[in-house]
């Protein structure tokens, strides 16, 4: 571990040397020939990362955010029914996008840290009519792990399209875009793909593009629309020339090394990584009595740790830990800013860097006056390690 201020929340990660090289080298323009062949390339690989061999990807200048609106500015119409499977901060805000859009919005919701049963979630779609369903596959105001393959298997039954919210995910949970019948995905180019932040990652399936291709209303803005950029990722992909609006071109060629580094290391690989490393950090924790924000083991995310403050213990731990040289989160959520505080494990960290936060998040204890058996968490961790 040789960074000083090591990147321990929950996005943006830390980049790997490579991905660093490719963000510095020299510009070129967004029609040169070799950054041509690195958007194609990033392109094909996502369809791999997402498991979603027949999807049409869309990568856009913007955040996850822009990916968001783009899945609910091209599915939705003005009057269409949609149901958010509300699981924090990012499915409030889907939610509020959607109505935006001119959608008809209901949540199916529990409490900060909880999720709705799928008996819960099955009841309310059956109340009919709904076009997309929404899922926040891991929400990162509080870890909550959706289970979006089951979930699925309830839109698809029911006639909804499946959105899946994959931020905080992608690139670090398990997803099979195409086995599970997602229909959207998206996710940011700055947390678990492990590149710099700037890019909106958005793979749309067959059964998406046929419904935005039978819209009767147009899409409300020109930057969002699918019809601008299709043109534009079809050329791209063939190493053709073609423009709408100036691509990130530093960053798509970020993209693409991190998205070959995923690939190298195999997805089902890197997916066990991170539940292994998970588990450690959860082992961690425990020992160290800090309790987490998600409330049933089940709902347990393996991108990230959502932990409630012990007693006597506020905010400030956020600035003790970052006195020891690593950065983590305070809380996000309304009802969870001032309780909580979130530690990111995603990308490419490894056992020694984990490691190194729970040795700094014990130093920040320390300096917050809790009382714990000074090491614990650390051994905890190696333990569950092996």
């Amino acid at each position: 571990m040789t960074d000083p201020n090591l990147l321990m929340i929950p996005g943006p990660i830390g980049l790997t040397p490579q991905v660093l090289a490719a963000l510095g080298t020299p510009q070129r323009g967004h029609l040169d020939p070799v950054f041509m062949k690195a958007f194609g390339s990033a392109l094909k690989r996502l369809r791999a990362v997402f498991s979603a061999p027949a999807a049409q990807p869309f990568v856009v200048a913007g955040s996850g955010t822009l990916a968001m609106e783009l899945a609910v500015a091209n599915l939705v119409q003005p009057g269409d029914r949609a149901l958010v499977v509300n699981s924090g901060y990012f499915s409030d805000r889907v939610g509020r996008m959607l109505a935006l859009h001119g959608a008809d919005v209901t949540h199916v919701r529990a409490e900060p840290g909880d999720l709705a049963s799928l008996e819960d979630v099955e009841r309310a779609l059956k109340g009919g009519g709904f076009k997309v369903m929404t899922i926040t596959h891991v929400d990162t105001s509080t870890a909550v792990l959706a289970p979006v393959q089951a979930l699925a298997v309830l839109g698809r039954a029911n006639g909804a399209l499946v959105v899946v919210d994959g931020v905080c995910s992608v690139g670090g949970e398990a997803l099979d875009m195409e086995g599970w019948g997602v229909d959207v995905a998206f996710t940011a180019s700055q947390k678990a793909l492990g590149a710099p932040p700037g890019l909106g990652v958005l793979l749309a399936s067959p059964r998406a593009m046929e419904t935005f291709r039978a819209r009767t209303h147009p899409v409300a803005a020109m930057y969002l629309d699918f019809a601008e950029w299709l043109p534009i990722m079809q050329a791209y992909e063939a190493g053709a020339p073609s423009y709408f609006a100036t691509p990130a071109v530093n960053l798509v060629l970020a993209l693409d090394v991190s998205l070959g580094q995923l690939l190298d290391e195999t997805m089902p690989v890197r997916t066990a990584r991170h539940v292994a490393l998970a588990r450690a950090a959860r082992a961690a924790w425990a020992a160290l009595g800090l309790a987490p924000v998600p409330r049933r083991e089940a709902l347990l995310a393996n991108t990230l740790s959502a932990l409630r403050y012990p007693a006597g213990v506020d905010a400030a731990l956020v600035k003790h830990v970052a006195a020891q040289g690593v950065n983590i989160a305070g809380g996000l959520h309304p009802a969870l800013k001032t309780t909580s505080f979130r530690v990111g494990h995603m990308g490419s960290i490894d056992a020694v860097a984990l490691l190194g936060t729970i040795a700094a998040v014990e130093r920040g204890l320390r300096a917050s006056g809790y009382g714990f058996d000074v090491g614990a968490g650390v051994v905890a961790a190696q333990r569950a390690l092996g």
